[in-house]
């Protein structure tokens, strides 16, 4: 995705021909890039020959899961609807990981009668439950328990999940018991150690420091596992800063502490494959100036895109074609809807816009369209799958007649 004589371009697809042909918002993604990002994934973990299970709640479109399935990877899913999708999209039940600290009786029995790879539990509450419903079905169950490393991911707080008060995962004293308890049952078969600390890492030292833990646990449960689940998190600049995260060194720390178990590493990426494939383009409704700046009032909003409002996210936006006139005015980038968390961003010195230009919201690929909601009783934008010079729709626009 890029500039090609001042106007932008998502392959060899000029992006203005898409707001004209499929209206704004729009979400539009590279399959170059999702291709670029896979490959990159797989090659930079290749000494540990990891099950790569995409997490699906990162970016929940059909087609999109089909295209990632093809590069052989399963999924991560946190829900029935999730876990039927990936099975919808055509990935082996062997290559799917159930987490979620709320799977309901529903969930369990529907993902213990698809035989998926592994329920990763996070209480005793759940083992039993999975435990009752094994029996009655009379079969054995492969499950994972997801342990709370209390390991500080230095990331957004509302992002954590593996510190001692987030709700993620047990503790390792429950752990331990855990591991006991399901060596005694008839229906349970414990296989894996599951963890996930946060997203948006990029420093090694808080992957070394679960590590470590893990390391610490297994060497004292004197358990082997047939997989140990390292979660995802890996951190994406959404500043073009070319900040990036250090594989080598995070697969480094992994041989290091964990190759002596033997044990198969299963990944489970999601914004570190989808996040930079996505761009949110949209139209300027109207500019409304007050003494000290100008509220560039978009047709995209926090239904579209919920990240700026739920977590105080960043995304760059940028100008689907480039003009090289500079405004000494603040622009404050907002959305229609009634909230005043309804905002992007605020930027001085951008290019000089008037209504009806066409805008780019930048890196939406991973909790866009999978957080976007009908709030305000708005309709979904569509998404736009590029392959080259190819154009899909990878999901039309919601109708209003179909919510109301």
């Amino acid at each position: 995705m890029k500039y090609i004589n001042n106007n932008f371009f998502v392959e060899k697809v000029n992006s203005k021909k898409l707001a004209k042909k499929f209206d704004t918002p729009l979400y539009c993604y590279s399959y170059e890039k999702l291709k670029k990002n896979i490959n990159n994934f797989i090659l930079n973990f290749s000494k540990l020959s990891p099950l790569i299970c995409f997490a699906i709640k990162s970016n929940s479109n059909l087609n999109i899961i089909r295209e990632i399935k093809k590069f052989g990877l399963g999924a991560d899913v946190v829900s029935k609807g999730e876990l039927m999708q990936a099975i919808k999209a055509g990935i082996s039940p062997n290559k799917i990981v159930f987490s979620g600290v709320g799977k309901t009786y529903t969930e369990l029995k529907y993902a213990i009668d698809k035989k998926i790879l592994l329920i990763n539990s996070e209480s005793k509450s759940e083992v039993k439950q999975i435990e009752k419903i094994a029996k009655s079905k009379k079969k054995i169950v492969d499950i994972g328990i997801r342990l709370n490393p209390n390991t500080d991911a230095k990331t957004l707080s509302k992002i954590s999940t593996g510190k001692k008060g987030d709700k993620f995962g047990v503790d390792e004293k429950a752990f331990i018991e855990l591991v006991s308890y399901t060596k005694k049952s008839k229906y349970i078969n414990l296989r894996c150690l599951s963890v996930h600390i946060g997203s948006q890492i990029f420093k090694n030292k808080p992957y070394e420091r679960m590590l470590k833990v893990i390391d610490r646990i297994i060497s004292k449960v004197d358990f082997k596992f047939d997989f140990i689940d390292l979660g995802g998190g890996i951190g994406i600049s959404y500043k073009n800063d070319n900040k990036k995260f250090n594989y080598a060194n995070y697969q480094k720390s992994i041989i290091k502490h964990l190759g002596k178990y033997n044990s198969k590493i299963i990944f489970e990426p999601g914004r570190s494959i989808v996040a930079n494939t996505g761009i949110l383009i949209s139209k300027i409704i109207y500019i409304k100036k007050n003494q000290s700046k100008n509220f560039i009032i978009l047709d995209a909003g926090m239904n579209d895109l919920m990240r700026p409002a739920l977590y105080g996210a960043k995304h760059r936006i940028i100008p689907i074609n480039k003009t090289n006139k500079f405004s000494n005015t603040t622009y404050e980038f907002v959305g229609p809807i009634c909230e005043s968390t309804d905002k992007f961003s605020s930027i001085k010195k951008f290019q000089k816009l008037k209504e009806k230009d066409l805008l780019i919201i930048c890196d939406v690929g991973a909790y866009g369209f999978s957080l976007s909601s009908n709030y305000n009783l708005r309709s979904k934008p569509a998404e736009i799958l590029i392959k080259g010079s190819r154009i899909i729709v990878a999901k039309k626009r919601q109708k209003l007649s179909d919510i109301i």
